[in-house]
């Protein structure tokens, strides 16, 4: 029989027909595509044709259309619905795509061919487009050892490939020690709780055939656990729990990994003739080195621990008030803080939450697009690979412009976290292709038949992770290497944060803030108290974000350490990391950093985008409100479509003028006036 992997997609929109899909196909599927992408590959490389841009450049945009296409599927039901079979395979599969990597990127008939258009660019008429992939091909393939000779080549590859299988373990043993842990909780230890976690503690309960309420390591659940239980016994087992992930000992320790995964960056660096990984990661990201990034992490730093150990005073007198002796502990910090925000800004995240359902938040996400950009959104009957799945159709002025899937609740099967990808992305070259673009997330989901209900922060991911599908709904480039999120590190997260903006607009609120049992919209008052507490705790929320991207940045600017925790605990220790406020993401589980190169020395990037973010909305206000037609065009042509077309730094100008300083992102995060 035909594998439906290999075939024409005759469904809808030629989406993956996940119906006629099993595992059994993938294995298949992979190698049968990899044998065709090598004899593309191999027949460009040894043509004897003179090399063209059309017969070497384009033709490699083309040469593994087939494995990206089954790659797609394949890596977006690893990451949001995986099984033992799936894992496996993903253990088997990143030897053989690294080989193949290699082997492309090492190929010297082939980067000749690029090298002599390389030489010959101002005589060859490309245009702007043109010019910026052959650019990027050749860099690719200088970083990728290109230029290496014998044994260097050899270990490069060797280098690449066991990182490329530390990822994918690093990855699943965090997934397992996520999955298997759980907390059973008896009625009594339901005392306190607010009736939202207590339902959704009853329905984690059922799918993980429990007998009762549990909570689990999904965020959805442990931070609103911490926020709200009076057990401090049970926030502390709870709380150690989650920062344990990775570091339980057994099969599923992911310390050893993380320090030969350093080792193994730090070898891969010199080889190709880097004083470090940093150094060479940050090469072609806005930033361009280590100095800048810790010159950028280290100017905040100092206001948000400011103001960080400021609140840390205020909540210890308050648990001291409650006769709780000693230091203020990470697993207080969360329910002190709920406290304090209750008193200060009279804001209940109990009372708060029925107005922000989860169906409610994706329509103004949806509505807010609409206004800027024009975009439809319709439901679409299409093959979804879970049951949870949502799929609309993106239309604009009755033209198709994507497939966007909404894969919101959390489950076992599911990573932790959120994300935005592409099974297919936009391109021009094999005719007018539009992208398949998802959003996963990791709600809670609700009892049967009750409305999904978010915390605020859960409403900003929503929109957040929307902006990054905006990104790829709106490209417009002819080349699918440079489409969509396509770009720098530090400079794809703009899009993201930029969108978070708007759930801030009190009109967008006002309108889709409404309460899931009697449909009435957000009372004026709470309105204003939630907006006016946007930046409430924020010294809590940086400092932890901050210690992360610093502790990444100096694992890869010098020596990698032999003892990552040990050498984590210097960083911390260092720049007099609070007590009571751990990493957002330690090293036994800093996915981010570990699962793969992705954010590997540029965790910074999220910051990196907030300087531009807090300017470029800014540029919506100056301009006379969040929905001016005119500027919403100039994000649109200049950065949403333009993908990885020019450099970063070049499109933010074209949009803006100039490039901003750090003092938005500290007005922004309220801590302008602790600096």
């Amino acid at each position: 029989m035909t594998n439906p992997l290999l075939a024409d997609w005759t469904t809808p929109f030629q989406m993956p027909p996940f119906g006629d899909i099993t595992d059994d196909h993938f294995e298949e599927a992979v190698d049968a595509a990899l044998v065709a992408a090598r004899e593309n590959i191999g027949a460009i490389a040894d043509s004897d044709d003179a090399p063209t841009f059309a017969n070497t450049i384009e033709a490699l945009e083309r040469a593994d259309e087939v494995l990206s296409r089954v790659l797609g599927v394949f890596y977006n039901l690893a990451g949001a619905d995986s099984n033992d079979r799936r894992e496996a395979l993903s253990r088997s599969f990143s030897p053989k795509l690294s080989a193949y990597s290699s082997e492309v990127s090492q190929n010297t008939a082939l980067f000749e061919r690029i090298e002599t258009l390389w030489q010959a660019r101002d005589t060859l008429e490309l245009t702007d487009e043109q010019a910026r992939l052959l650019y990027l091909a050749r860099r690719s393939f200088v970083r990728s050892g290109a230029q290496l000779d014998g044994i260097a080549k050899d270990r490069l590859a060797q280098v690449t490939e066991r990182l490329a299988s530390l990822g994918v373990q690093y990855g699943q043993n965090l997934l397992a020690d996520e999955r298997e842990w759980v907390m059973d909780l008896s009625e009594s230890d339901l005392e306190g709780l607010p009736d939202f976690l207590v339902q959704a503690a009853r329905a984690a309960g059922e799918e993980k055939g429990r007998k009762g309420p549990v909570i689990t390591l999904s965020r959805s659940l442990i931070v609103p656990f911490l926020q709200f239980s009076p057990r401090r016994d049970l926030r502390e087992i709870a709380h150690n729990a989650w920062t344990a992930r990775g570091a339980n000992g057994g099969d599923t320790d992911n310390r050893d990994i993380a320090a030969e995964i350093l080792a193994l960056r730090e070898e891969r660096a010199g080889l190709l003739g880097y004083d470090s990984f940093a150094e060479f990661k940050l090469e072609t990201e806005m930033a361009g080195t280590p100095a800048a990034v810790r010159d950028l992490l280290m100017k905040v730093w100092e206001p948000a621990r400011t103001s960080a150990v400021e609140d840390q005073q205020r909540l210890s007198a308050m648990m001291h008030n409650d006769g709780v002796n000693g230091e203020l502990e990470p697993w207080d910090w969360r329910y002190y803080s709920q406290k304090r925000r209750a008193e200060e800004h009279d804001l209940d995240e109990a009372a708060l939450k029925p107005y922000l359902q989860l169906d409610r938040m994706i329509e103004a996400a949806f509505d807010c697009a609409t206004r800027l950009f024009g975009l439809e959104f319709t439901p679409a009957d299409v093959p979804v690979y879970h049951a949870d799945v949502r799929a609309w159709e993106v239309t604009r002025d009755g033209k198709h412009m994507a497939i966007f899937l909404g894969d919101y609740f959390a489950r076992g099967s599911k990573r932790s976290g959120a994300w935005c990808s592409a099974m297919r992305s936009q391109q021009k070259l094999a005719g007018d292709i539009r992208p398949v673009v998802v959003n996963v997330c990791n709600f809670a989901k609700p009892p049967k038949g009750k409305p999904a209900l978010l915390s605020y922060d859960d409403a900003r991911t929503l929109f957040h992770e929307f902006g990054h599908a905006l990104h790829q709904m709106l490209s417009d480039v002819t080349y699918e290497s440079i489409s969509g999120t396509s770009v720098a590190r530090d400079f794809v997260e703009l899009p993201s944060q930029l969108y978070e903006h708007w759930l801030e607009v009190p009109e967008v609120l006002a309108k889709y803030a409404t309460h899931a049992e009697t449909g009435e919209p957000m009372p004026q008052d709470m309105l204003e108290r939630l907006l006016a507490a946007n930046t409430y705790d924020m010294g809590f929320q940086t400092v932890e974000y901050v210690g992360s991207a610093l502790v990444d940045l100096e694992f890869h600017a010098g020596e990698a350490p032999e003892d990552p925790m040990a050498f984590q605990q210097e960083v911390l220790d260092g720049i007099e990391m609070p007590h009571a406020i751990g990493m957002r993401h330690a090293t036994p589980h800093f996915a981010h950093v570990f699962s793969g190169d992705g954010y590997s020395s540029g965790y910074y990037s999220y910051m990196w985008s907030e300087v531009m973010d807090a300017d470029a909305f800014a540029a919506f206000q100056e301009a006379g409100g969040p929905f001016d037609a005119d500027t919403a065009s100039r994000l649109e042509k200049h950065i949403l479509s333009a993908g990885g077309s020019q450099e970063a730094k070049d499109a933010y100008i074209a949009f803006r003028g100039q490039m901003p300083g750090v003092d938005a992102l500290l007005k922004g995060r309220g801590l302008d006036d602790a600096a």
